[in-house]
């Protein structure tokens, strides 16, 4: 699995599919009959006063929430059936938005001119130059399937996916370069530490850098025993973090040549890493917060439920705001452990 939050949508989709024709073949068996039979007495009159309140929120428990990011006014943030999230930076008072066929968002990161960029599941890039009020679609002129955006100090968009796939556009989407690793592997995360050093990772274990802005990549790295990344972290061109399954996070600071493991308090898989000045966060499933100690890591209370915990970033306030499965999107003190 490719990135275990990200392609649950694919999965879903898939797996409702398939099911139609063995439920359908259910139903000539009679078994709905009988269900319905046994229920004959016992029905209740249907209550939707619920269902109608849930609806007027503007964060559901259905949302799957998958991304923040946030300009010098907006916060923004995406997930299932076309959903987007806006409010004010300075105060949590959320507006409810729906693209146009409402497909599934993945992944949103704002740019240095303040524009907003998100990707969708189906091959589509979401450009809103309004703080996220208004978006345009551009499709994505590849046959790959596509996990991770990132907007470059120039004002680039980056996208990278399957078959080791990395693709730019230099004109908000107007036209696109398409370039592969030629490596079967999932690219998961991309990451410009500054404006000409960047990071690719993904599937395998699998490391490359750019030290010209992604117009040439070193021959990938490959972290040991199939680590698969499903968040990487880097500092600068030598210093770095990736996390993985069962809580997995290791340690670079030789570029990816070699890796050490750092203990960590959790078997739940990681999905991400947040920085704020030198302190260092990573987050995942189970509603799983942790802060780096300078040697290795320790849990933060989120006071949550057992959801996963797809993005974090910092509120004016100082606090965390997290977003993650069943409309988790909360506001949460920080009390991190002093560490490098």
């Amino acid at each position: 699995m490719t990135s275990i939050i990200k392609k649950r949508y694919v999965d879903n989709l898939n797996f409702y599919k398939s099911s139609g024709p063995t439920l359908a073949k259910l139903e000539t068996t009679g078994l709905a009959l009988v269900i319905s039979l046994s229920l004959v007495g016992c029905e209740a009159p249907l209550n939707l006063e619920g269902v109608e309140a849930e609806k007027q929120k503007q964060v559901r428990r259905t949302d799957q929430l998958q991304g923040i990011a946030a300009n010098a006014t907006t916060l923004v943030v995406v997930g299932s059936d076309g959903l987007v999230l806006t409010s004010p930076l300075d105060q949590l008072s959320w507006t409810r938005h729906q693209l146009d066929d409402a497909p599934a968002l993945v992944d949103v990161a704002v740019c240095p001119d303040e524009s907003f960029v998100a990707l969708s599941i189906d091959k589509k890039a979401w450009f809103s130059r309004d703080s996220g009020a208004t978006w345009q679609s551009k499709k994505l002129p590849t046959a790959e399937d596509l996990l991770d955006l990132t907007c470059a100090p120039d004002n680039s968009i980056w996208v990278v996916g399957s078959f080791s796939t990395v693709l730019n556009s230099t004109d908000k989407g107007e036209s696109w370069h398409e370039t592969t690793l030629n490596e079967d592997a999932m690219l998961t995360g991309i990451q410009f530490v500054d404006q000409n050093t960047v990071f690719i990772s993904g599937e395998f274990g699998l490391v490359s850098r750019s030290d010209d802005a992604g117009m040439s990549w070193n021959t990938p790295e490959m972290i040991p025993n199939d680590f698969y990344t499903h968040a990487a972290h880097f500092t600068s061109a030598s210093e770095g973090w990736v996390g993985g399954l069962s809580g997995q996070i290791l340690y670079t600071e030789d570029g990816g040549i070699s890796w050490e493991k750092q203990l960590t308090p959790t078997e739940s898989p990681i999905y991400g890493f947040y920085s704020v000045g030198e302190k260092l966060f990573a987050f995942g499933d189970h509603s799983t917060l942790l802060s780096f100690t300078g040697q290795d890591w320790a849990e933060i209370d989120t006071h949550g439920r057992p959801v996963y915990l797809r993005d974090v970033t910092q509120l004016k306030s100082g606090n965390f705001l997290l977003a993650g499965g069943s409309g988790s999107l909360f506001s949460l003190a920080i009390q991190p452990t002093s560490g490098k």
